[in-house]
C-alpha cells in the first residue's frame, strides 16, 4: 500500500484499500484506513461531507468505522457527535453546536426505550387510554422536532424509526391489536406519514434492520448497562452500512448501470457446454440462487439502474438463452447494452460506458470469476466491482447490499431510463444516416420546454445537480429543499429544461439557477444531462436567459466556470456564445456578456416553448 501511496498511484491504493475493507471491515483496520486516506483524500475526487449524530446511546465506537467505509466509498465525511441525551435541546435550538456545525445530514438515532419508557418497559401496567396518550406524546415531540429542524437548516434528516421489544406479555401481545407491538408500530407508521410532508425527512427502518439481524444477537445488555451503548460489537458494521445507504445517494455516489456476467452469475453452468437446458435457473436447488440474483437485478431496473451484458460467450447462445429460457426473469429488452464476445472484460465496459454516454466511474461489474474481478479492479479502478461470495446463495444479498444502487426518491425519468436510452440509440442510429450534422438537427424535429420551478419538478432538478458531472459549469450540489427554498427567494430564479424530439420524450434534462444582483443576473447553475449534449440545446437556454436578462432590464448576464475532471465538454460554453472572461481564480473563469446588443438566438432546428407549452420562438424546420 504504501509503495502505491509513494508513487502517485492514487486511484490503484483507494481500490487496494476497498478490497482490504470488504475483508476485514474492523475497528482496527478502520484505523489504518484513515491513516492511509490522510495522505489520499486530497488526491482522489472525493466528495465532502459534514455528518450530524444526533443519539440518546453512545456512538463513539461506530464512528471511526463509519468513516472508513465513507472513505472507501468516495466520501470525506467530517463527523460531528451530539450530547448524550441532548437531541431535543439541539433540535430546537437554533443556536446549538448542531446548527453551528452547519451539517450536510443529520442522523437522528434515538431507542424506543428512551422517548417511550412506558411502552417499552411497563406496557403491562398502561390501560388502552395511556397507551393511545404515549403513542400520541411520541408523535407529537417528534413531529416538533422535524418542524423546528427544516424551519432552521436545510441539511437532510434521516430518522431511525423505533425498534419493537421482546412483549411483555408474551405470544399474548400479538393476539390483538392493541398490544406492545403494535404501539410501535402505530408510531413508526404515522411518523412515516409526518416524514412525507417534508423534503429531505428519510426514515430509516431501524426496527426491520433489528430484525434481519436478529434481536437476540443484535442487542448487548451488558454494554447497554455498563457504557450505554445497546449495540453488540458484530451489530456495528451492519448499522454503518445502513447509514451509508442513506449517505451514497445523499452525496451523489451512486452508479448509473450495473454490467454482469452470464455463466455462473446469471445462471449456474456454462451455456456453450451445457446447452440451453442444461443451465441451472428456476425455483429449485441450485438453480434458485440465480433467479434470486435475477430477481435483485430486476429490482435495480425497476429503481432506474441501466443494465448492460459484460460476458466471455458466443452471442447467439447466449443470447437465445436471454430470449427463450422458461426460467429467465432478465430479458434481452432489459439490457440497454450487450457485449457478448471474447475480446478482454475492461475494454468491453469502456466499450459500454462510451456507447451509454456515462463515465466508467458510474459502472459497477457483477462477475462471479475472482480472476475477471481483479482483472477490471486493475485496469480500471474507478469501476465498482462488487465482491461476491463463493457460493451462488449469497450472490443476490451482496448485489442487494451495494449502497451504490440505493436511491431515495425516483423521479419518472428514472423510471423510464431503459426507454430512454434506447431511444437514444434510434438518434446515435440518425446520425449515421444524415448528410450533415445539420440535417441531423433538424430530422430530430427538437422541442425545449423551460419553465420556473414547480413543486412536480423539484426532485428531478435537485437530482440533476447532484448527479450531473459532464455538462455542468459549477457542479454545485443542491438538495430538494434547498433547491425549493431558492425558488421560493424572489432574486433567485430556477428552471427546468425539458427536450422532445422525434423520437420521444427525453424528460427534463437540463435546469439553470441564476442570482439577481443590481444590474447583473449571474448564472449559479448551467447544466445539461448527457442524453442530449451535442445538441444545440444549451444555445436555446442561453437565448431564453439572455432575452430574459433583457426584458427585466440587466445590463450584464455572467457566470463561472469550475473545471472538473469531467466537465471538460463544457469549458467552452461562453466562450462560444460571446462572453468575455473578465476574472480568473484558482483555476476558475468569470465570463461576462454585456447585454446592451447582445443576441443569442434560438438554433434554426430547435422550437423553444414556454412553461404554459406555448411556443416562443417557432422555426422552420423543414
Amino acid at each position: 500500500m504504501n509503495s502505491l501511496i509513494a508513487a502517485g498511484q492514487w486511484s490503484a491504493a483507494h481500490a487496494r484499500l476497498g478490497d482490504l475493507w470488504q475483508h476485514d471491515g474492523k475497528p482496527a483496520t478502520a484505523n489504518y484506513l484513515s491513516s492511509c486516506y490522510a495522505s489520499l483524500a486530497d488526491n482522489l475526487p472525493m466528495v465532502n461531507c459534514r455528518i450530524a449524530f444526533l443519539r440518546s446511546m453512545t456512538l463513539e465506537p461506530l464512528t471511526p468505522i463509519f468513516r472508513a467505509a465513507a472513505l472507501v466509498s468516495g466520501i470525506n465525511p467530517t463527523i460531528h457527535v451530539g450530547q448524550f441525551n441532548s437531541y431535543p435541546q439541539e433540535l430546537l435550538d437554533e443556536k446549538s453546536d448542531l446548527y453551528s456545525f452547519a451539517p450536510d445530514i443529520v442522523i437522528l438515532a434515538v431507542q424506543t426505550r428512551d422517548i417511550a419508557p412506558e411502552i417499552w418497559d411497563a406496557f403491562a401496567d398502561l390501560t388502552p387510554s395511556q397507551v393511545d396518550a404515549a403513542v400520541e406524546r411520541v408523535i407529537n415531540e417528534v413531529s416538533e422536532w422535524i418542524r423546528a429542524f427544516r424551519q432552521r437548516s436545510n441539511a437532510s434528516l434521516i430518522l431511525h424509526n423505533f425498534a419493537k421489544p421482546f412483549p411483555n406479555q408474551g405470544v399474548l401481545d400479538a393476539q390483538s391489536g392493541h398490544g406492545q407491538s403494535a404501539a410501535v408500530e402505530r408510531v413508526n407508521a404515522t411518523l412515516r406519514d409526518v416524514c412525507k410532508y417534508h423534503r429531505g425527512i428519510y426514515v430509516l427502518d431501524y426496527d426491520a434492520l433489528v430484525a434481519r439481524h436478529g434481536v437476540a444477537r443484535w442487542y448487548d445488555e451488558t454494554k447497554w448497562l455498563t457504557m450505554r451503548m445497546p449495540f453488540a460489537s458484530e451489530s456495528f458494521l451492519p448499522l454503518v452500512n445502513e447509514w451509508l445507504k442513506f449517505v451514497h445517494p445523499l452525496t451523489g455516489i451512486m452508479c448509473k448501470a450495473l454490467a454482469v456476467d452470464l455463466d455462473n452469475t446469471l445462471w449456474g453452468g456454462v451455456i456453450g457446454e451445457d446447452g440451453p437446458h442444461g443451465i441451472k435457473l428456476g425455483a429449485e436447488y441450485p438453480g434458485a440462487f440465480y433467479t434470486a440474483l435475477q430477481r435483485a437485478i430486476l429490482d435495480l431496473y425497476r429503481r432506474g439502474v441501466l443494465l448492460a451484458v459484460c460476458s466471455k460467450n458466443n452471442p447467439d447462445e447466449a443470447l437465445a438463452a436471454l430470449d427463450r429460457h422458461p426460467d429467465m426473469l432478465l430479458r434481452r429488452e432489459h439490457f440497454s447494452c450487450l457485449r457478448i464476445n471474447w475480446q478482454d472484460k475492461a475494454q468491453n465496459i469502456r466499450e459500454i460506458a462510451a456507447e451509454m454516454n456515462i463515465g466508467t466511474d458510474a459502472i459497477a461489474f457483477l462477475d462471479d470469476n475472482p480472476v475477471e474481478r481483479e482483472w477490471v479492479r486493475s485496469e480500471l479502478p474507478e469501476v465498482r466491482v462488487i465482491p461476491l461470495p463463493d457460493n451462488a446463495r449469497g450472490y443476490a444479498a451482496a448485489l442487494r447490499d451495494c449502497a451504490v444502487f440505493e436511491r431515495l426518491t425516483l423521479s419518472q425519468e428514472d423510471r423510464e431510463k431503459t426507454k430512454l436510452y434506447q431511444e437514444q440509440k434510434q438518434r446515435a442510429d440518425l446520425v449515421h444516416s444524415v448528410g450533415s450534422l445539420e440535417d441531423f438537427y433538424r430530422s430530430l424535429r427538437q422541442d425545449v420546454i423551460i419553465a420556473p420551478l414547480t413543486p412536480d419538478t423539484t426532485l428531478r432538478v435537485a437530482q440533476l445537480t447532484q448527479k450531473t458531472n459532464q455538462y455542468n459549469v459549477t457542479t454545485r450540489r443542491y438538495t430538494e429543499q434547498e433547491i425549493e427554498n431558492l425558488s421560493s427567494c424572489p432574486e433567485w430564479n430556477v428552471y427546468s429544461v425539458r427536450v422532445r424530439d422525434r423520437f420521444g420524450d427525453n424528460g427534463i434534462v437540463g435546469a439553470m439557477i441564476t442570482r439577481n444582483n443590481d444590474n447583473t443576473c449571474e448564472i449559479d447553475t448551467f447544466l445539461l444531462s448527457c442524453r442530449v449534449i451535442g445538441r444545440t440545446v444549451e444555445t436555446a437556454m442561453l437565448g431564453f436567459i439572455t432575452g430574459a436578462c433583457k426584458a427585466a432590464g440587466f445590463r450584464y448576464l455572467q457566470g463561472w466556470f469550475y473545471p472538473t475532471k469531467k466537465n471538460t465538454s463544457v469549458r467552452e460554453l461562453y466562450e462560444s456564445h460571446r462572453f468575455s472572461k473578465v476574472e480568473e481564480s484558482d483555476g476558475a473563469s468569470l465570463w461576462r456578456l454585456d447585454l446592451g446588443d447582445a443576441v443569442i438566438p434560438c438554433p434554426a432546428w430547435i422550437r423553444l416553448h414556454d412553461n404554459t407549452g406555448t411556443c416562443i420562438v417557432e422555426q422552420d424546420r423543414a
